[in-house]
Parts: C-alpha cells; sequence; structure tokens
C-alpha cells in the first residue's frame, strides 16, 4: 500500500478529530491503558523472570518489538526478519494436535511484511520457533494455527530442522515434559555481525540456534536450566549432549540478557553452569529423528 493510499484511508478520521478532539484524547488514553496492560501485566505473565532484553550486539538495535500470541511470546527483529527470541510454558497436553496448515501466513503486525513465497526455493526450511505440536496440544488450534505466521519463522537447514533439531524438540513435548512437569523454554536464532540474506529479502540467515530449558524452583529444590547451541551444520544424528551449553555463552552471542529478574547471585550460577544430568539428557541423547 502506498503512502497515498495510507493517507486516504486515514484522512475520515483526521477529520473527526479536527471536528472533535475529545475523540484524540479518548484514543490516546485507551492506547495508555493497553500499553500498561501489556508491560506490567501480559507480558510478564508470559516469561520466566522478565522478558528477554536486548543490551548488545547483535540484539540492540535491531529494531525489535514482543509480540504476544495465544500460546508464546517473541521479540520480532524488523532489521533481520527473524525473531530474535521465543519463549512459551511447556505443560501437560490438552488438546490433540490439529491438521497443518497448507501454508505459513504473513503477520499483519510487522513491517517486513514477510511471506511464505520469500522463503520458496532458498534451499532453507521454514523453521518454526514455537513449535507446532507443542504450542496445538498445550494451548490449542487457534494457538496452533498462529506458530504459522511468518513472525515465529527462521531460515533452518533442512538436516538441522528435520533431525537433531526435531529431535530435541520431541524430548520437549514428551520425555521432559512427562519427567518435570511444567517449564519454560526460551529459543531463538544467532548471528554473524553482518549475516547474509535469503536472496531478494530482507531474511537473515542464521549461523546457528539455541534453546533454553528452565525449570522453575519451589521449596524443595532451585531452578534448574539447561542450554543448547545447534550450528546451522549440526550432525543429524549426534548425540545432543554435543550441544550443551551455558546460557551466559548464549548472551554474549546472541546480546540478550535472560532472566534478568532472578536474584543477581543464582543468576550468576544458574547462568554459567551446565547441568545435563538434572534433565536425564544421556538417557534420550541419542534417540533417531522422527524423519
Amino acid at each position: 500500500m502506498t503512502t497515498r493510499q495510507v493517507l486516504r484511508l486515514l484522512n475520515p478520521f483526521f477529520r473527526l478529530i479536527v471536528r472533535k478532539p475529545q475523540y484524540l484524547i479518548a484514543v490516546i488514553l485507551a492506547g495508555g491503558l493497553w500499553y500498561g496492560y501489556e508491560v506490567t501485566v501480559a507480558r510478564p505473565a508470559m516469561s520466566y523472570m522478565g522478558v528477554p532484553q536486548e543490551v548488545s550486539a547483535p540484539a540492540n538495535g535491531s529494531w525489535t518489538h514482543t509480540l504476544r500470541n495465544e500460546g508464546f511470546m517473541l521479540g520480532y527483529s524488523e532489521k533481520l526478519a527473524n525473531p530474535l527470541w521465543v519463549t512459551y510454558q511447556v505443560k501437560e497436553k490438552h488438546f490433540n494436535s490439529g491438521k497443518r496448515p497448507s501454508g505459513f501466513s504473513r503477520d499483519w503486525r510487522s513491517l517486513s511484511g514477510i511471506t511464505h513465497q520469500d522463503y520458496t526455493g532458498s534451499g532453507f526450511d521454514r523453521g518454526h520457533m514455537a513449535p507446532n505440536y507443542v504450542i496445538a496440544s498445550r494451548y490449542g488450534r487457534s494457538a496452533q494455527l498462529e506458530t504459522f505466521l511468518m513472525t515465529n519463522i527462521t531460515p533452518q537447514k533442512p538436516n538441522l530442522n528435520q533431525k537433531s533439531w526435531q529431535r530435541l524438540e520431541e524430548l520437549v513435548a514428551d520425555s521432559f515434559s512427562d519427567w518435570f512437569g511444567d517449564f519454560w523454554v526460551v529459543t531463538g536464532p544467532i548471528f554473524d555481525a553482518n549475516p547474509k540474506t535469503i536472496k531478494g529479502t530482507r531474511v537473515a540467515i542464521p549461523k546457528a540456534f539455541y534453546k533454553i530449558l528452565i525449570k522453575p524452583g519451589n521449596q524443595d529444590s532451585p531452578a534448574k536450566a539447561l542450554a543448547f547451541i545447534f550450528p546451522q551444520n549440526a550432525k543429524p544424528n549426534a548425540s545432543l549432549m554435543k550441544f550443551v551449553t551455558t546460557i551466559d555463552e548464549i548472551e554474549k552471542q546472541t546480546g540478550l540478557d535472560f532472566f534478568h529478574k532472578l536474584d543477581d547471585a543464582f543468576e550468576d550460577k544458574l547462568e554459567s553452569s551446565t547441568t545435563p544430568e538434572a534433565w536425564r539428557l544421556s538417557e534420550v541423547a541419542n534417540r533417531p529423528s522422527r524423519y
């Protein structure tokens, strides 16, 4: 849509504001109330210990805004045309996974306007960050369809998306969920300083992907975390133990700050440690992929 077309659509609104300025005051007040609710209530409820913050390159300066969906929330970079982070809570299964839609949808909330066709012929899969199955089985059909918005998608090599990454997503959905109950996931891409893009588009191509699992603490045990980095060329059948890392390393490579509302001393300990044994990872690290 051209600037002239946009102004033509908005012209009746402008004329109304000139005649009745009290409508403008009402719009401003409503917008302020909505934003206050988003920042103080809705977004904190959909993240663990604070919404991830952009603190250094490559995250800062990437024109990122938060998009809240029914079953997951994300920070979308208009500059990179990728989600920088996606977070969701894995809970008990309540729904059957519905049929996958035939394609992916443009998200009207994004200025980048990335479409299904932008990936066609690129050699990259349309990689879900909030997975179809996990969101569908925990939050229902409408939440499942939102995982097919292009703001939830990032370029993944087929061998990664369909093999080692899929293996981990299946463990998150099934084994870890059965063993540990409710926990949180934060996931997303990692970029070079000057990433290449899919030809003819603004879509930046990640060099790797991260996934962080965190189980909140209680009176009997402190919070525990498990973090991974998968390069685009990850070997399909490699043990998942090979991809274990620290949250500190993910923060260093992404420029994001996770879980900043935790007590500083505990946050430092949690984010610098690797504890795959606490998640029984070695028992399932060599399971084959579904595809």
